[in-house]
């Protein structure tokens, strides 16, 4: 077990997103996972059905005494909630997070379409947590949002990245799966270039906690000391070989297959 990874984020009781699927991830691609729980939600694979958010000072206090006692070898943030818990968390991984790599998935609606970000934290996300990531991960509804610009194509992909990548994160990872045919393209842009990630489009319904694996994957690989590339490729085929293998639970967006990498204990 190598790389240590705080993810701050909620927690999915259908297990398939969420603190949940950051835990299995992490784990499964040998990594250890530790977790500062920001809100609990009631959902399954057919939406969010409530969500019970955490006290900021509670989330504080989960981060700051993981990070004195058992620190981490990089950062993952998910599912927020708020402008005040974004900025408190901001405040907090720049003053303890002691220069690590930051990864932020700009979580804001859930697969079902149940807003999980309040649109005044919007700026927040933007202003205060968005400069600090060594890598932000925006799905396409997440980057128009964040630029303010609509996207139709590769294209804008690519620009609306290096639009968001101007506002303070190393890297931009924009996930292209909203776009339609049967290529799904995503594209690493950082101030050295672009590289483009082209895979043949997956046929299912098994695409529930996509954005928070591939989010906890990346930072697992940054961890366990992977170049950036490396780490991104790594994770992009670890999504789409849990996808494949989904174990077809529930009735709409159903969860993934996090354990394809583990073999079966035998006594």
């Amino acid at each position: 077990m190598t790389g240590r990874v705080l993810i701050v984020a909620g927690s999915d009781s259908g297990g398939g997103a969420g603190i949940q699927a950051d835990i299995k991830t992490v784990t499964a691609l040998g990594g250890y996972a530790a977790t500062a729980i920001t809100a609990l939600t009631a959902q399954n694979t057919h939406g969010v059905f409530g969500v019970h958010p955490v006290p900021v000072d509670f989330v504080i206090q989960q981060i700051t005494l993981v990070l004195a006692d058992i620190g981490a070898d990089a950062l993952k943030t998910g599912m927020m909630g708020s402008g005040e818990l974004i900025a408190a968390v901001a405040d907090t991984l720049s003053r303890h997070g002691g220069g690590v790599p930051l990864v932020v998935d700009p979580v804001m609606v859930a697969k079902g379409g149940h807003p999980l970000l309040e649109s005044a934290a919007e700026s927040a996300l933007r202003e205060a947590l968005v400069p600090l990531a060594h890598i932000l991960t925006p799905n396409i509804p997440e980057a128009e949002v964040l630029s303010g610009r609509s996207i139709g194509s590769v294209a804008d992909m690519e620009s609306v990245a290096g639009d968001l990548l101007a506002r303070g994160p190393r890297a931009v990872l924009m996930k292209g799966g909203h776009l339609p045919g049967e290529t799904v393209t995503d594209l690493l842009v950082t101030p050295d270039g672009v590289t483009w990630f082209d895979s043949p489009r997956i046929d299912t319904t098994a695409t529930h906690g996509t954005g928070c694996t591939l989010a906890s994957a990346i930072a697992c690989g940054l961890a366990q000391g992977r170049p950036l590339s490396e780490a991104v490729a790594r994770a992009r085929a670890y999504v789409r070989r849990a996808m494949a293998t989904a174990p077809g639970l529930g009735h709409g967006h159903g969860p993934m297959n996090h354990g394809h990498t583990v073999a079966p204990f035998e006594v």
